[in-house]
């Protein structure tokens, strides 16, 4: 019981860490992010977004003048608009959260992390919780793994070195100890210069396609 607390912190500390590391070396772009979602998925829910317009106004066409008011029977030609709004209405938030599950089930395979377990936590707190399970995990998810800048192995964000070539993955300042980045010219909490010392050397991340 003793150690549970010291635990804690460390698994808080490590999770700040991580977190402030994504921050740094991973600049968000929507079309990028939007890649991620499998083709297959989009192609999917286009075809049934077109499937659901044809059945739509098929029917429509075929119960027009049967039970439609006399204002829509004088403008005819406004129900077919409305109903295509509907069902683009209704689509929308329906694609975006397929999408969604998607996204988080490839993110989470190129993350190094179990896209399975994720996509179901997401899925099963839906209902219930609608978007908590998407903020659960955009929290808690890994840092993209970058290529180690010595050898060019594929490291994750934890490893302190590259299990290939021993090379420092967090290099820190000299003089006060903190982290420091690949294109720091001097430390930004200390403001000790960083020329010359070979452990002011950081990795870039690079997305894994």
């Amino acid at each position: 019981m003793g150690d549970s607390p010291r635990g804690i912190g460390t698994s808080w500390h490590e999770r700040m860490r991580l977190i402030r590391f994504r921050r740094k070396r991973e600049k968000f772009n929507f079309w990028n992010e939007f890649k991620v979602v499998p083709r297959w998925l989009k192609g999917t829910m286009l075809t049934l977004y077109v499937i659901a317009l044809v059945v739509v106004l098929i029917a429509n066409n075929v119960t027009s003048g049967q039970l439609a008011p006399q204002d829509i029977q004088r403008q005819p030609h406004i129900v077919p608009f409305a109903l295509a709004g509907i069902v683009t209405l209704v689509a929308i938030p329906v694609t975006i959260l397929i999408f969604l599950v998607g996204y988080v089930y490839r993110d989470a395979a190129r993350r190094g992390m179990s896209p399975g377990a994720w996509t179901f936590l997401v899925i099963v707190l839906m209902p219930a919780y609608f978007a908590l399970g998407f903020i659960v995990y955009f929290v808690m998810r890994e840092p993209l793994l970058f290529n180690c800048p010595q050898c060019g192995t594929r490291v994750a964000a934890r490893f302190n070195y590259c299990p290939n070539c021993k090379c420092n993955l967090h290099p820190s300042c000299p003089q006060c100890s903190r982290e420091v980045l690949d294109a720091d010219k001097f430390c930004a909490f200390c403001g000790q210069s960083l020329a010359g010392h070979p452990t002011a050397t950081a990795p870039a991340a690079l997305p894994e396609g």
